[in-house]
């Protein structure tokens, strides 16, 4: 679609929908699940538009206000309302909560071989069939159906429970669709009615599932992408590319726009998702954490969780800040993202013969001249961000054939490149600052650029400010395996604990999310900017976005080998075999300091071994809503997430000492307490007749018990029941957290370790 015509079918839409609405905005209305019983409506699309009926002013139709009729993800609807409408619909009978309409953001070669899987040795790829059988719904910005990623060589049919579409539109058509992507929506009416008008030369959108921005294409190939012999971005990282689960099958709702990602549309997408038949949902999206009754992902997560479906999610790209861990909800996998150790060395070598190691995936080492000595330059001052090569903001006099120094931040590492170019620069160095630190998230820049780290920067920068005439040439190192320690914590990957629920670690797991490589769709340049003419089908990005299909991919072969685990089961068994160490058998690190749990919550997620758990701590949707008292929930904001109708004062009486029956442990010692129990049950999906012993590496300050130390297991499915005592013992004032692990160590067959992270904090403490 040309972008005038684009332009214009958003300009038409937009002054539709304004025409009598310049005050409306969307909300999303929760209605009771059984209101419609006793109702004279024999649909409940006529029950939903009957509440509109009754407020909205004469010169509308209800219909016209209507966005969304949502039936499985829960009672309600979506619509255009006044204040004094929103006012009048509040108060109605049915009517259990009305919230605005929230807008989220956007949160592989190599991965599938880091993490061990092969598709020759046996292991999760074998033994799952290569996840075949599953469904994996990835709710994002579309797909480009012609990747090679998603052929269908090779792929079963569709398998028969599967009741989707695929949703024709602009440049796209059912045909798109095949054994491997058997189907596609997009939802465009919670966007359009909130976003502000873009201005036409941003807007790139195509009205259909066909995905215009590369995002949902990288992640949905992360996640069960076809295998591709050699793929290869313009020369680098060259490699047969396969997802997680090369042989589920993949179904896309289009819900993220130019503007973000808005929960009516997200909560469509899930309300179809859900009768469509997925096993495992996909959502690289995310916001600020926000209470779970508020949270309209955490609210359809439930829903989806209690229909059998596993909901994975991105943590976020907010860290290394405390607390800044989005999609909290305790029935949701959360996964941060972890490094490689894949790099693409792009070497500065400055003119006194030092050396600073940056990294970059342009194809210097395949182009002439790329790695010629230039001229540095670093323009400071002036008020128009000329440090953070902003647009317009570098004078063509002085950059003119020189390589510029770019510092990191504000706009993207790529787009600096683009307006270094254009105002006559001919190379880049984007130089991290202490924000970054030394984390490396390379780009196929349009120009010789290269990216380094913080102490590099400091480095280079001294250079300049000494030296008459600063020179330097970038040396292309193609790409080096191996070499490095891996996996690593990514500096940008939101960080616990919870702030709406500290008593459950977040996030869940981590898994590869630092220069991941993925498909791309043939509209957009490697970089990803609209300047950009190269053409790849794959591309490289960062982000808890790349982590989160990882797993979704990984759950998928789970989920193929056990179809009838639960959610909470396949979840468990991800996060109890995952590692704590990286591949040189050291502790995983977090920049200079060994990870902590409130970074990396269970581990880096190991497929191999998440398929045998060995045992599983399974939660049943009932024990939600019990922890969801204990947090203090009122019965309404529960009814809200759950539509269950509870008595937390009864459940509680009932449930005296309950905790979670989650796979990692939050302890907290408030003021003057010093023990706390917790209890976990413990579910064999292992051999029968299996004994288990505990092993604890107990948190600095803590005394722990558990008892009783020993489980026989007499059957498959048998579960048992544990205990386990925390004493704060005392330390130095300073103590404020401490973490360790416990771990069931199958007694004949060592590979079965289950193990959970034990996080303690003190709030107050006193000796």
């Amino acid at each position: 679609m040309e972008t005038k015509q684009i332009f214009f079918f958003f300009t038409f839409f937009h002054y539709l929908v304004s025409l009598h609405a310049s005050d409306l905005q969307t909300y999303i209305v929760q209605l009771h699940p059984h209101g419609m019983l006793n109702s004279a409506f024999s649909t409940r699309l006529e029950w939903h538009l009957s509440f509109l009926d009754r407020i909205v002013a004469s010169e509308d139709t209800p219909s016209s206000r209507l966005l969304y009729s949502y039936h499985s993800i829960m009672e309600g609807f979506a619509a255009r309302l006044s204040q004094s409408e929103y006012e009048a619909l509040r108060s109605m009978h049915h009517v259990i909560a009305i919230r605005p309409d929230h807008v989220f953001q956007l949160q592989t070669t190599y991965s599938y071989k880091f993490l061990g899987l092969s598709p020759t040795e046996d292991g999760s790829w074998l033994r799952s069939g290569f996840g075949r059988g599953t469904v994996i719904g990835v709710l994002d910005t579309g797909v480009w159906p012609e990747s090679p990623s998603f052929n269908d060589h090779l792929m079963p049919p569709v398998p028969k429970k599967w009741k989707g579409i695929c949703q024709e539109g602009e440049n796209f058509n059912s045909s798109n669709c095949n054994r491997k992507l058997i189907g596609a929506r997009f939802y465009t009416k919670g966007h359009m009615t909130s976003s502000p008008l873009p201005k036409p030369t941003e807007v790139t959108e195509y009205i259909s599932p066909r995905d215009s921005h590369g995002h949902g294409t990288h992640t949905s190939s992360t996640a069960a992408g076809a295998s591709v012999p050699m793929a290869n971005v313009l020369g680098n990282a060259a490699g047969v590319a396969r997802g997680m689960a090369p042989g589920a099958h993949v179904a896309i709702y289009k819900v993220c726009w130019f503007n973000g990602c808005y929960s009516s549309d997200i909560l469509a997408a899930m309300d179809d998702a859900i009768r469509d038949g997925v096993d495992v949902l996909s959502l690289s999206l995310g916001g600020f954490p926000i209470p779970l009754f508020d949270d309209s992902i955490a609210i359809g997560s439930f829903r989806a969780m209690a229909r059998g479906i596993l909901v994975v999610c991105a943590a976020g790209n907010n860290g290394p800040i405390p607390s800044s861990v989005a999609n909290e909800a305790p029935w949701i996998t959360t996964v941060g993202a972890s490094t490689l150790d894949r790099r693409f060395p792009a070497i500065v070598r400055l003119g006194n013969g030092q050396f600073l190691y940056g990294e970059s995936l342009y194809p210097g080492d395949q182009l002439p001249n790329s790695e010629q000595e230039l001229e540095l330059v670093y323009v400071t001052g002036g008020d128009k961000g000329s440090e953070l090569c902003f647009k317009d903001s570098l004078p063509r006099a002085q950059v003119r054939g020189k390589m510029v120094v770019c510092d990191r931040g504000a706009n993207g590492r790529a787009e600096k490149g683009q307006v270094v170019k254009e105002s006559g620069g001919a190379a880049m160095i984007v130089a991290n600052t202490e924000l970054n630190l030394e984390e490396n998230s390379v780009d196929v820049h349009v120009l010789p650029a290269t990216l380094i780290g913080y102490t590099e920067a400091l480095q280079l920068k001294s250079y300049i400010n000494s030296t008459r005439r600063p020179r330097a040439r970038i040396l292309f190192g193609g790409t080096v395996i191996g070499k490095s320690r891996a996996p690593a914590v990514a500096q940008f990957s939101s960080r616990g604990p919870s702030l709406t629920n500290p008593s459950i670690i977040k996030p869940d797991i981590i898994a590869p999310g630092v220069n991941i490589i993925a498909a791309w769709p043939q509209n957009l340049g490697p970089s990803g900017l609209p300047e950009d003419s190269r053409r790849v089908n794959f591309t490289v990005l960062s982000g808890t976005s790349m982590a989160c299909p990882h797993v979704s991919g990984i759950a998928a072969l789970v989920r193929s080998l056990h179809p009838d685990w639960s959610p909470a089961a396949v979840k468990s068994a991800i996060m109890t075999t995952a590692e704590v160490t990286d591949h040189w058998g050291k502790p995983i690190m977090d920049g200079e300091k060994p990870a902590q749990v409130l970074a990396i919550g269970a581990g880096h997620v190991n497929p191999d071994r998440a398929i045998d758990p060995g045992l599983v701590y399974d939660i049943r949707a009932s024990e939600y809503v019990t922890h969801l008292c204990t947090l203090g929930y009122t019965s309404s904001q529960i009814f809200t997430i759950t539509h269950m109708n509870v008595s937390c004062h009864e459940i509680m009486a009932k449930s005296r000492g309950f905790s979670l029956n989650y796979p990692s442990m939050s302890v907290t010692f408030k003021a003057g307490k010093t023990m706390k129990m917790i209890r976990r049950r413990l579910t064999n999906v292992g051999s029968p007749n299996s004994t288990y012993s505990v092993e604890i590496m107990a948190p600095p300050g803590v005394k722990v018990i558990v008892k009783p130390q020993h489980l026989t297991f007499n059957h498959v499915y048998h579960s048992l029941t544990y205990n386990v005592w925390f004493i704060s013992k005392k330390g130095p004032e300073k103590l404020t957290y401490a973490e360790g692990y416990l771990t069931w160590v199958h007694t004949q067959l060592s590979h079965h370790r289950v193990r959970s992270p034990i996080s303690v904090t003190w709030t107050n403490k006193q000796q």
